[in-house]
């Protein structure tokens, strides 16, 4: 199929692929890296989750707002102990 040739239906298949977070969900995650507008960046399972207001370092307790094709957000709904402090 020509299609499968260009890659195409690999890349349909992994965008629709199903994610292992949903909206609404919440999360213990600890902020591993910041992204370039400063945004905290946890992962679950390996899915990228932008946390703004956290920083690297910190364990959060977050909620899950927004689902995209390569990334969620999430929102702080508890601080927990800072990896730094101990």
């Amino acid at each position: 199929m020509l299609f499968e040739k260009r890659g195409f239906v690999r890349r349909f298949a992994r965008n629709n692929a199903p994610k292992p977070v949903k909206v609404g969900e919440e999360y213990d995650v600890e902020i591993t890296e910041t992204g370039s507008k400063g945004d905290g960046i946890a992962r679950i399972k390996n899915f990228v989750v932008f946390v703004p207001g956290s920083k690297k370092g910190e364990k959060k307790h977050i909620k899950i707002k927004e689902v995209r094709t390569k990334f969620a957000i999430g929102e702080i709904i508890e601080y927990t102990k800072n990896l730094a402090e101990g």
